[in-house]
């Protein structure tokens, strides 16, 4: 792993070594917008630390406590009413917004041609460019995710190293091998993009995005945490 990454920041190219072909791809999520839901086992195990807890609380006199009640009772109180965490993309199962699964992890796949395995027919991937003379791998993933969305004012890339790769091997569809790195990159401060340089494209949970890469789910499911 250290040698593969290391090696190719030796040649003349500026990255290269030799000329194997390699990819860059990022892994472009939007995070969690609502705290996720508790398992039924970390409920209990809180609820049963409160009430042993409470056994060895300080006793307050009834007059503080008085006072504490009367708080918040001007006309500045305002009554919160919590937002659904229901959205009507989630009954409609619309994977184009971003406004769905609201207490999990989305990732953006696009359906289209692929710089990294030319097969002449359209494939999910993510967003990807052939890394060519860029000064870094990660301006190489910058430029690719900048295509699609048109700009990175609204993106935060996570560090400056891959968060993992794999190696491609040639097969019919895959004139040559070649080498993918995947970059970190989050969604920061919108709910809606507008993607292009693509014929579809979906935003999907970890479990979602395993459906549309089952010879490569055992790989995503080590590199994806979520």
């Amino acid at each position: 792993m250290h040698r593969s990454l290391v090696r190719p920041f030796m040649g003349a190219r500026g990255f290269s070594s030799t000329s194997e072909k390699i990819v860059a791809s990022v892994l472009f999520e939007r995070l969690p917008v609502v705290i996720p839901k508790l398992d039924p086992v970390v409920y209990a195990f809180q609820e049963f630390s409160f009430r042993w807890r409470q056994q060895y609380r300080r006793k307050y006199p009834d007059e503080f406590l008085d006072m504490s009640k009367s708080r918040g009772k001007g006309d500045y109180q305002i009554d919160y009413v919590p937002a659904p965490r229901i959205t009507e993309a989630d009954k409609m199962n619309d994977r184009k917004s971003l406004q769905r699964a609201l207490d999990r992890r989305l990732y953006l796949l696009l359906y289209g041609d692929s710089n990294a395995a030319p097969s002449g027919k359209p494939v999910w991937h993510f967003p990807e460019k052939v890394y060519d003379s860029e000064e870094t791998l990660r301006k190489c993933a910058e430029s690719a995710l900048a295509s699609v969305l048109g700009d990175l004012s609204h993106t935060y890339f996570v560090g400056n190293a891959p968060m993992g790769h794999m190696v491609i091997q040639q097969m019919e569809n895959v004139p040559e091998p070649f080498k993918r790195f995947f970059f970190k990159s989050q969604v920061i401060d919108t709910n809606k993009f507008n993607i292009r340089k693509c014929e579809d494209f979906v935003w999907v949970t970890k479990d979602e995005l395993l459906e549309y890469f089952p010879e490569q789910a055992e790989f995503f499911k080590k590199m994806i945490i979520s």
